[in-house]
């Protein structure tokens, strides 16, 4: 049964690596002035203006995590280890795998850069979603993951229009 489990957990991660979905041109702008987060932690871009303080804290939002907020380092939660169950690991990759996805350079507009952090954000949830529906049992849980897949990659198809429209 552990070796059945283990292999579910293995095509879990194969069909997250795989999936269509992640097959993107990289978004990211090309490097050099401008491009990029600030050189100091919470320094402005060189000639931006300041109009007082932000209207939230780092503490203040709790949606935001992962290397946008956490900077370089360990992502919460870890890495996928052989002692982990097979539902554990399946998590761990895919919440690896969003934070990574959403540690993007900066491009400066507010409207592209929050469009291009929350797709990866909203396919996490989808692959978090397909976990629980692998291995859930709760039949309540599993309605519930079902809609946020639904939801999730409607909003990515709508996000994605957005960003066409916005490279113009």
């Amino acid at each position: 049964m552990k070796y059945a489990a283990f292999l579910a957990t293995v095509a879990i991660a194969s069909s997250l690596a795989a999936d269509p979905i992640f097959a993107q041109a990289d978004p990211r702008p090309p490097a050099g002035p401008g491009f990029g987060p600030p050189a100091m932690p919470g320094a402005m871009p060189h000639g931006a203006e300041t109009r007082g303080p932000m209207p939230m804290t780092q503490g203040q939002m709790p949606m935001m995590h992962g290397p946008m907020m956490h900077g370089p380092g360990p992502v919460p939660g870890g890495t996928p280890s052989t002692a982990d169950p097979p539902a554990t690991a399946a998590f761990k990759a895919a919440n690896a795998k969003m934070h990574r996805d959403m540690d993007i350079a900066y491009s400066g507009d507010a409207d592209v850069d929050f469009l291009r952090a929350m797709i990866p954000h909203h396919q996490g949830a989808i692959d978090m979603a397909r976990v629980v529906l692998a291995f859930g049992k709760d039949p309540e849980v599993k309605k519930l993951a079902e809609e946020i897949v639904r939801a999730q990659e409607a909003e990515i198809v709508q996000m994605r229009a957005m960003l066409r429209r916005l490279a113009r």
